[in-house]
């Protein structure tokens, strides 16, 4: 662990759950939201992040039309008490079958038990995004069924799968998330098929159920490659979908068939079925 680290302190003057949105598809998922405020922290710098940020306000500025400020107050910070905080405030959940707890906290024995340990992690079932979609694997995953993990982040939803009994492949465009997905299969003593840096189209594969938490943008982008990798009669599981871009995302994905809907909060998880 090291001395200290940086908090990012964002405040936007509006389009405030695109910032969220944007945060999330940086890799993002340990934020504090606090009065309008956006608090992100992270013992490695945060410099890039800021720039990353203030040239997406400027876009989202163009995009909407309407100049949108955003106030930033980058600092360093004694990392000891954080650390603790962070742990203190991250309980475990329970989503369905599953109970998803970090390390330092029992299982619960009448649960499937899967631990994730958040300062590690991309994802860890506390968003309502990875939420929806642990619920719609439950439903639609079977035993031997062909997986595949579409920006895996932590592994979270892959795991999932293997403990429904799945062959799990995996990838994701940043390595260190395939290298904390290892991290945490091993933990759950869990096993990946196949797994690369990189995304969906470097897969010569079809599989039984597909599943991409991503962001509304990046799931449209894909489209076409994430519906030839889905089996006849298999599930294609799309999450990250903030509620005004769900007719967007429908549209681009409509040649398959609707089969749940599901929102939590602002956030939709889609299951579609290949006919």
């Amino acid at each position: 662990m090291k001395k200290t680290f940086y908090e990012l302190l964002l405040t936007p003057s509006s389009e405030y759950s695109d910032f969220i949105d944007f945060i999330f598809a940086l890799g993002f998922e340990g934020l504090e939201e606090k009065d309008g405020n956006i608090i992100i922290r992270s013992e490695d710098s945060l410099d890039l992040t800021l720039f990353a940020l203030e040239e997406y306000a400027k876009k989202l500025s163009l995009h909407v039309g309407k100049n949108i400020t955003l106030k930033t107050n980058l600092s360093v910070k004694e990392n000891e008490n954080w650390i603790q905080k962070y742990k203190d405030s991250v309980h475990p959940i329970d989503v369905g079958r599953f109970y998803i707890r970090p390390d330092w906290e029992k299982p619960d024995s009448s649960k499937i038990d899967i631990i994730i340990n958040p300062a590690l992690a991309f994802g860890s079932g506390h968003h309502e995004s990875t939420y929806g979609c642990i619920l719609q694997l439950q439903k639609h995953v079977k035993k031997n069924d062909t997986f595949l993990d579409v920006g895996c982040g932590s592994g979270i939803l892959s795991i999932v799968g293997a403990k429904l009994g799945a062959i799990v492949d995996i990838c994701d465009t940043d390595e260190l998330a395939i290298s904390s997905a290892k991290e945490n299969f091993s933990l759950n003593r869990e096993n990946i098929e196949n797994s690369w840096v990189g995304s969906v189209q470097l897969s010569n594969k079809t599989y039984d159920v597909v599943v991409a938490n991503i962001i509304a943008d990046i799931l449209i982008m894909l489209a076409n490659d994430l519906i030839k990798k889905v089996k006849k009669d298999g599930y294609l599981i799309l999450s990250g979908i903030l509620d005004k871009y769900i007719d967007k995302v429908e549209k681009k994905f409509s040649v398959l068939k609707t089969v749940e809907k599901y929102k939590k909060n602002e956030w939709f998880t889609l299951v579609l079925q290949r006919q």
